[in-house]
């Protein structure tokens, strides 16, 4: 079933594969700003499951990027591809994604994915494989570190960060989004540089610790009565 997926055409299905084609990929990903000056539009994206991990459900909310007002919310279901290998959720969930894109009327100028830019042992997570596949400036925004590690933590203060490495190289940073609450994994998917990356995902923070985009996309893609496509 994959392997009949545009972004995967490649694909043999075996893991070993998967891996190495993330490596190449990875090879894809340029970490420099490629997004407009004036940013005019956002977009979130999340996956979650239904039907007992049966059915892949992607979420996608699009928002004005000054007044942070949704634009437009779609959901896309489809079988659900394979099961979950840690490192390899892109291979799971991005053809849901692809289609919840698709689904939007207008082309985001910036995206926030729930999960992984760089920071993943290949340098290949979720935001970063969405990033090289659609060609859109991403970050990956998520809850838990997958790889590496800080030499310390971010201070309390909303907004303050911290670098996370992974084999002496910066994968990304431990933002404190809220005080009180622990930091969010933000590392560069595409387009993107590496010393924009918090900043930028701070810009959509308000009083929640998840960025709107990637918040708005989170309680659809895990609430069914949030289901509006």
């Amino acid at each position: 079933m994959m392997a009949a997926h545009p972004a995967f055409a490649d694909w043999d299905g075996s893991v070993a594969h998967a891996r190495a084609m993330q490596s190449e990929l990875a090879q894809r990903v340029v970490l420099r700003d490629g997004f407009p000056k004036t940013l005019r539009t956002i977009a979130g994206f999340d996956v979650g499951f239904e039907e007992d991990g049966a059915v892949t459900r992607a979420a996608a909310v699009l928002l004005d990027a000054e007044t942070l007002q949704p634009l437009q919310s779609e959901v896309a279901r489809i079988e659900t591809v394979m099961p979950y290998v840690p490192g390899l959720l892109s291979f799971r969930e991005l053809p849901a994604l692809l289609k919840a894109l698709d689904r939007l009327g207008a082309t985001p100028d910036l995206v926030f994915v729930d999960g992984h830019g760089i920071a993943h042992p290949r340098r290949l997570g979720i935001a970063a494989h969405f990033g090289v596949v659609t060609g859109l400036p991403s970050i990956g925004v998520a809850k838990k570190i997958l790889v590496g590690a800080a030499t310390t933590v971010p201070h309390q203060m909303r907004g303050a960060y911290v670098a996370l490495r992974h084999k002496g190289e910066q994968i990304g940073w431990l933002l404190r989004s809220k005080p009180n609450c622990n930091p969010l994994i933000v590392s560069p998917g595409q387009h993107v540089a590496m010393a924009s990356a918090a900043d930028l995902t701070m810009r959509f923070v308000t009083r929640y610790r998840l960025p709107e985009p990637t918040r708005l996309a989170d309680r659809l893609a895990s609430r069914r009565d949030e289901d509006r496509g």
